[in-house]
Protein backbone atom coordinates (compact mmCIF):
# COMPACT_ATOMS: atom_id res chain seq x y z
CA UNK A 1 0.00 0.00 0.00
CA UNK A 2 0.94 3.40 -0.97
CA UNK A 3 0.72 6.42 1.11
CA UNK A 4 -1.02 8.21 -1.69
CA UNK A 5 -3.41 5.49 -2.31
CA UNK A 6 -3.75 5.94 1.62
CA UNK A 7 -4.74 9.03 1.34
CA UNK A 8 -7.47 8.77 -1.53
CA UNK A 9 -9.23 6.59 0.61
CA UNK A 10 -9.13 9.11 3.82
CA UNK A 11 -10.40 11.84 1.59
CA UNK A 12 -12.97 9.57 0.01
CA UNK A 13 -14.25 8.07 3.53
CA UNK A 14 -14.68 11.75 5.13
CA UNK A 15 -16.31 13.37 1.95
CA UNK A 16 -18.23 10.59 0.33
CA UNK A 17 -18.00 11.90 -2.45
CA UNK A 18 -15.05 10.90 -5.34
CA UNK A 19 -15.14 14.57 -7.26
CA UNK A 20 -15.08 16.40 -3.86
CA UNK A 21 -12.39 13.71 -2.67
CA UNK A 22 -10.20 14.34 -5.93
CA UNK A 23 -10.74 17.88 -5.47
CA UNK A 24 -9.07 17.71 -1.73
CA UNK A 25 -6.26 15.62 -2.98
CA UNK A 26 -5.49 18.25 -6.00
CA UNK A 27 -6.36 15.32 -8.75
CA UNK A 28 -8.41 14.48 -11.04
CA UNK A 29 -11.46 12.23 -10.71
CA UNK A 30 -10.30 9.21 -12.02
CA UNK A 31 -6.71 9.16 -10.69
CA UNK A 32 -8.44 8.97 -7.34
CA UNK A 33 -10.83 6.06 -8.23
CA UNK A 34 -7.78 4.10 -9.53
CA UNK A 35 -5.76 4.66 -6.37
CA UNK A 36 -8.63 3.16 -4.53
CA UNK A 37 -9.15 0.29 -6.63
CA UNK A 38 -5.19 -0.37 -6.44
CA UNK A 39 -5.98 -0.10 -2.84
CA UNK A 40 -8.82 -2.61 -2.77
CA UNK A 41 -7.17 -4.72 -5.04
CA UNK A 42 -4.54 -5.47 -2.30
CA UNK A 43 -7.28 -5.67 0.82
CA UNK A 44 -9.23 -8.25 -1.42
CA UNK A 45 -12.14 -6.47 -1.18
CA UNK A 46 -14.07 -3.43 -1.78
CA UNK A 47 -14.04 -0.04 0.60
CA UNK A 48 -16.62 1.55 -0.97
CA UNK A 49 -20.19 0.92 -1.65
CA UNK A 50 -21.63 3.27 -4.47
CA UNK A 51 -25.21 3.15 -5.12
CA UNK A 52 -27.03 5.78 -7.43
CA UNK A 53 -26.03 9.22 -6.05
CA UNK A 54 -24.92 7.96 -2.88
CA UNK A 55 -21.19 6.27 -1.60
CA UNK A 56 -20.35 4.50 2.10
CA UNK A 57 -18.27 2.05 3.55
CA UNK A 58 -18.32 -1.11 3.33
CA UNK A 59 -17.55 -2.82 6.54
CA UNK A 60 -13.91 -3.67 5.67
CA UNK A 61 -13.70 0.52 5.07
CA UNK A 62 -15.23 0.72 8.22
CA UNK A 63 -12.57 -1.45 9.75
CA UNK A 64 -9.35 -0.21 8.19
CA UNK A 65 -10.39 3.44 8.49
CA UNK A 66 -8.94 4.51 12.16
CA UNK A 67 -5.86 2.28 11.05
CA UNK A 68 -5.42 4.16 7.71
CA UNK A 69 -5.83 7.54 9.46
CA UNK A 70 -2.81 6.18 12.25
CA UNK A 71 -0.81 5.45 9.19
CA UNK A 72 -0.89 8.53 7.30
CA UNK A 73 -0.91 11.14 10.64
CA UNK A 74 2.47 9.19 12.03
CA UNK A 75 3.63 9.74 8.24
CA UNK A 76 3.56 13.05 7.93
CA UNK A 77 4.90 13.69 11.78
CA UNK A 78 7.87 11.67 10.58
CA UNK A 79 8.11 14.13 7.61
CA UNK A 80 7.75 17.10 10.17
CA UNK A 81 10.35 16.31 12.35
CA UNK A 82 13.05 15.18 9.12
CA UNK A 83 11.23 18.98 7.57
CA UNK A 84 12.56 20.43 10.91
CA UNK A 85 15.86 18.32 12.03
CA UNK A 86 16.87 19.84 8.22
CA UNK A 87 16.23 23.21 9.38
CA UNK A 88 18.11 22.40 12.79
CA UNK A 89 14.45 22.80 14.82
CA UNK A 90 14.29 20.55 17.17
CA UNK A 91 17.86 18.35 16.29
CA UNK A 92 20.03 17.32 18.93
CA UNK A 93 23.79 17.61 19.80
CA UNK A 94 25.03 14.65 21.67
CA UNK A 95 28.14 15.73 23.45
CA UNK A 96 30.68 13.71 25.62
CA UNK A 97 33.15 15.88 27.93
CA UNK A 98 35.67 14.60 30.04
CA UNK A 99 34.80 14.22 33.67
CA UNK A 100 38.07 16.07 34.61
CA UNK A 101 37.46 18.86 32.22
CA UNK A 102 36.35 21.83 33.63
CA UNK A 103 33.67 23.98 32.13
CA UNK A 104 35.36 27.14 31.87
CA UNK A 105 36.05 27.39 28.61
CA UNK A 106 33.39 25.89 26.84
CA UNK A 107 30.89 27.50 28.90
CA UNK A 108 30.58 31.10 26.53
CA UNK A 109 30.85 29.09 23.31
CA UNK A 110 28.57 26.73 24.27
CA UNK A 111 26.19 29.78 25.26
CA UNK A 112 27.19 31.28 21.62
CA UNK A 113 26.08 28.25 20.42
CA UNK A 114 22.29 27.86 21.72
CA UNK A 115 21.81 31.87 21.01
CA UNK A 116 22.97 31.03 16.99
CA UNK A 117 21.38 27.92 17.12
CA UNK A 118 18.36 27.61 19.02
CA UNK A 119 16.56 25.23 17.74
CA UNK A 120 19.53 22.46 18.54
CA UNK A 121 19.00 20.52 22.00
CA UNK A 122 22.36 20.37 23.51
CA UNK A 123 22.69 17.51 25.69
CA UNK A 124 26.26 16.47 27.89
CA UNK A 125 27.84 12.87 28.83
CA UNK A 126 30.18 13.29 31.66
CA UNK A 127 32.67 10.25 31.50
CA UNK A 128 36.38 8.85 31.35
CA UNK A 129 38.06 8.65 28.31
CA UNK A 130 38.20 5.49 27.88
CA UNK A 131 33.83 5.42 28.09
CA UNK A 132 33.75 8.52 26.17
CA UNK A 133 35.70 6.85 23.20
CA UNK A 134 33.49 3.31 23.64
CA UNK A 135 30.08 5.71 23.19
CA UNK A 136 31.54 7.55 20.41
CA UNK A 137 32.21 4.02 18.57
CA UNK A 138 28.87 3.17 19.35
CA UNK A 139 27.05 5.79 17.94
CA UNK A 140 25.82 7.06 21.19
CA UNK A 141 27.50 9.99 21.02
CA UNK A 142 28.12 12.82 17.86
CA UNK A 143 31.25 14.37 19.30
CA UNK A 144 33.28 14.07 22.83
CA UNK A 145 35.92 16.56 24.43
CA UNK A 146 38.96 15.08 25.88
CA UNK A 147 42.14 13.95 26.43
CA UNK A 148 44.14 10.78 25.50
CA UNK A 149 46.97 10.28 27.20
CA UNK A 150 48.39 7.64 25.03
CA UNK A 151 47.14 7.50 21.19
CA UNK A 152 43.02 7.39 20.22
CA UNK A 153 41.57 4.57 18.51
CA UNK A 154 42.10 4.25 15.11
CA UNK A 155 38.63 5.24 14.17
CA UNK A 156 38.62 8.32 16.34
CA UNK A 157 39.59 11.21 14.65
CA UNK A 158 40.52 14.33 17.62
CA UNK A 159 41.46 17.65 16.61
CA UNK A 160 43.44 19.51 18.87
CA UNK A 161 41.88 22.61 20.67
CA UNK A 162 44.65 23.90 23.60
CA UNK A 163 46.83 22.78 25.96
CA UNK A 164 46.71 22.97 29.23
CA UNK A 165 49.58 22.80 31.86
CA UNK A 166 48.97 20.99 35.59
CA UNK A 167 49.94 22.73 38.36
CA UNK A 168 49.53 22.39 41.93
CA UNK A 169 46.70 23.73 43.91
CA UNK A 170 46.74 24.45 47.64
CA UNK A 171 44.53 26.43 50.02
CA UNK A 172 45.25 30.57 50.58
CA UNK A 173 46.90 29.51 54.17
CA UNK A 174 49.24 27.09 52.69
CA UNK A 175 52.96 27.51 52.29
CA UNK A 176 52.90 26.64 48.85
CA UNK A 177 50.74 30.05 48.49
CA UNK A 178 53.46 32.74 48.87
CA UNK A 179 56.03 31.30 46.26
CA UNK A 180 55.85 31.48 42.37
CA UNK A 181 56.46 28.03 41.72
CA UNK A 182 56.87 24.92 43.11
CA UNK A 183 59.28 21.70 42.43
CA UNK A 184 58.49 18.35 42.40
CA UNK A 185 60.99 17.67 45.38
CA UNK A 186 59.03 20.04 47.59
CA UNK A 187 56.06 17.73 47.45
CA UNK A 188 57.69 15.36 49.33
CA UNK A 189 55.62 14.63 52.76
CA UNK A 190 52.68 17.12 51.66
CA UNK A 191 49.05 15.48 52.65
CA UNK A 192 47.40 14.81 48.76
CA UNK A 193 44.13 15.16 47.36
CA UNK A 194 43.91 11.91 44.83
CA UNK A 195 41.84 12.60 41.48
CA UNK A 196 40.96 9.15 40.38
CA UNK A 197 39.88 10.57 37.11
CA UNK A 198 42.94 11.98 36.48
CA UNK A 199 44.25 10.96 33.59
CA UNK A 200 47.99 11.86 33.62
CA UNK A 201 48.54 10.11 37.44
CA UNK A 202 50.78 7.49 36.16
CA UNK A 203 53.41 10.56 34.36
CA UNK A 204 52.80 12.27 37.50
CA UNK A 205 53.84 9.62 39.57
CA UNK A 206 57.11 9.08 37.97
CA UNK A 207 57.88 12.41 38.17
CA UNK A 208 57.60 12.58 41.91
CA UNK A 209 58.99 9.26 42.35
CA UNK A 210 62.09 10.80 40.06
CA UNK A 211 62.08 13.63 42.09
CA UNK A 212 62.42 11.56 45.56
CA UNK A 213 59.13 12.74 46.82
CA UNK A 214 56.62 11.34 48.44
CA UNK A 215 53.13 11.74 48.95
CA UNK A 216 50.61 11.40 51.85
CA UNK A 217 47.04 10.33 50.72
CA UNK A 218 44.57 12.36 52.61
CA UNK A 219 41.60 11.30 50.63
CA UNK A 220 40.36 10.04 47.02
CA UNK A 221 37.30 10.39 45.38
CA UNK A 222 36.54 10.44 41.72
CA UNK A 223 34.38 13.61 42.16
CA UNK A 224 36.69 16.92 40.54
CA UNK A 225 34.37 19.08 42.95
CA UNK A 226 34.91 17.64 45.99
CA UNK A 227 38.82 17.30 45.75
CA UNK A 228 39.02 21.23 44.89
CA UNK A 229 36.55 21.75 47.99
CA UNK A 230 39.15 19.96 49.78
CA UNK A 231 41.74 21.87 48.81
CA UNK A 232 40.63 25.23 49.41
CA UNK A 233 39.08 24.05 52.57
CA UNK A 234 43.32 23.39 53.51
CA UNK A 235 42.50 19.66 53.63
CA UNK A 236 45.92 18.90 51.26
CA UNK A 237 47.22 19.59 47.67
CA UNK A 238 46.74 18.22 44.54
CA UNK A 239 48.25 18.51 40.77
CA UNK A 240 45.05 20.28 38.83
CA UNK A 241 44.53 21.40 35.40
CA UNK A 242 45.49 24.90 34.87
CA UNK A 243 41.68 25.66 33.28
CA UNK A 244 39.84 23.43 35.39
CA UNK A 245 39.61 25.10 38.78
CA UNK A 246 35.68 25.79 39.31
CA UNK A 247 36.25 26.51 43.06
CA UNK A 248 36.63 29.92 44.54
CA UNK A 249 39.84 29.76 46.23
CA UNK A 250 42.21 27.64 44.94
CA UNK A 251 45.56 29.10 44.41
CA UNK A 252 47.64 27.63 41.49
CA UNK A 253 51.22 27.01 41.02
CA UNK A 254 53.53 25.81 38.20
CA UNK A 255 55.86 23.08 38.52
CA UNK A 256 58.92 24.59 37.76
CA UNK A 257 61.04 21.19 37.01
CA UNK A 258 58.39 18.85 35.46
CA UNK A 259 56.03 20.75 33.12
CA UNK A 260 53.31 18.06 32.33
CA UNK A 261 50.34 19.25 29.49
CA UNK A 262 47.73 17.68 28.32
CA UNK A 263 46.24 18.06 24.80
CA UNK A 264 42.34 18.80 24.82
CA UNK A 265 40.39 18.13 21.74
CA UNK A 266 37.32 17.87 19.99
CA UNK A 267 36.96 13.93 18.88
CA UNK A 268 34.75 12.27 16.35
CA UNK A 269 34.55 8.89 14.53
CA UNK A 270 36.44 9.41 11.35
CA UNK A 271 35.10 8.47 8.16
CA UNK A 272 31.25 9.42 9.84
CA UNK A 273 29.12 11.50 8.32
CA UNK A 274 28.77 14.59 10.59
CA UNK A 275 24.70 15.39 11.25
CA UNK A 276 23.79 18.97 10.53
CA UNK A 277 24.15 20.02 14.31
CA UNK A 278 27.60 18.44 14.99
CA UNK A 279 28.77 20.35 11.62
CA UNK A 280 27.54 23.42 12.89
CA UNK A 281 29.06 22.91 16.19
CA UNK A 282 32.62 22.01 14.90
CA UNK A 283 32.13 25.15 12.83
CA UNK A 284 31.58 27.51 15.97
CA UNK A 285 34.97 25.12 17.83
CA UNK A 286 37.12 26.09 14.87
CA UNK A 287 36.01 29.52 14.66
CA UNK A 288 37.02 29.83 18.38
CA UNK A 289 40.10 31.24 19.46
CA UNK A 290 41.03 29.63 23.28
CA UNK A 291 43.40 31.64 25.37
CA UNK A 292 43.96 33.08 29.08
CA UNK A 293 41.19 30.26 30.08
CA UNK A 294 38.16 31.68 27.82
CA UNK A 295 36.85 30.83 24.32
CA UNK A 296 36.85 33.46 22.14
CA UNK A 297 35.15 33.85 18.86
CA UNK A 298 37.94 35.16 16.14
CA UNK A 299 38.64 38.06 15.13
CA UNK A 300 36.70 40.47 16.40
CA UNK A 301 36.30 39.70 20.14
CA UNK A 302 39.42 39.76 23.05
CA UNK A 303 39.14 37.80 25.96
CA UNK A 304 40.03 38.85 29.43
CA UNK A 305 43.31 37.77 31.08
CA UNK A 306 42.81 36.22 34.53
Amino acid sequence: MELREMAYFLAASQTLHFTRAAALCGVTQPTLTRGIQKLEKELGAPLFVREGGTTHLTALGRMVQPRIEDIVARSRSVRKQASLHLRLQGSDLRLGVMCSLGPARFGALLGRFRTAQPGIDISLTDATPDRLSELLLQGDLDAALMVQPEAFHERLKPEPLYAERYLVACAPSHPFAGRRSIAMRDMDGQAYLYRMNCEHRDILRDHLQAAGARLVSACRSEREDWIQCLVAAGMGVCFLPEFSAVQAGLVLRPVEDAPVARQVCLVTVAGRRWPAPLARFVEATRRTRFTNGHSCDQPNTRCASV
